[in-house]
């Protein structure tokens, strides 16, 4: 099952397929970001998908030649933030705010050592926190403090 408004590409339809029939878990959602591939699975399902220590996973990556990153959905968004964000710590709630222009803005904490961790090489992990949190929550914006 695919959140109405999000277009995936041919090759993330594939990666979905193949990450189904490997894990047996539904994917909600899919993005391909150069090497990387992330996949949004089920509250819940997370654990699931990485059984017997990531070997399924693992095995995915080595067949698509990509690295894959696997996060859980949450209904909210302040956790799903923390999720998409993990290993970093996030360590107070995620505050979202709207704008008086009616943008969304979400203000996350995290410890001063995985800063790094979170924005990620050449800001890629935030870019892909963000693509993901304004296809499923429509929040423009996350700020890293």
């Amino acid at each position: 099952m695919v959140n109405e408004g999000i277009r995936l590409t041919d090759k993330e339809m594939r990666y979905i397929q193949l990450f189904e029939a490997a894990t047996g878990v539904s994917v909600l959602d899919c993005i391909e970001d150069g090497d990387l591939v992330v996949f949004i699975v089920r509250e819940g399902e997370l654990g699931k998908a990485l059984a017997g220590r990531g070997s399924r996973i693992k095995e995915l990556a080595r067949m698509m030649k990509k690295r894959v990153k696997v996060v859980e959905y949450a209904d909210d968004s302040g956790k799903f933030i923390k999720n998409l964000l993990y290993p970093a710590e996030v360590l107070d709630p995620v505050r979202v705010t709207e704008k008086p222009d009616g943008r969304k803005i979400a203000v996350v904490t995290v410890s001063p050592r995985d800063k790094g961790i979170a924005i990620g090489k050449d800001g890629r992990n935030i870019t892909l926190a963000r693509q993901l949190i304004k296809r499923h929550f429509d929040v423009d914006h996350v700020i890293i403090q």
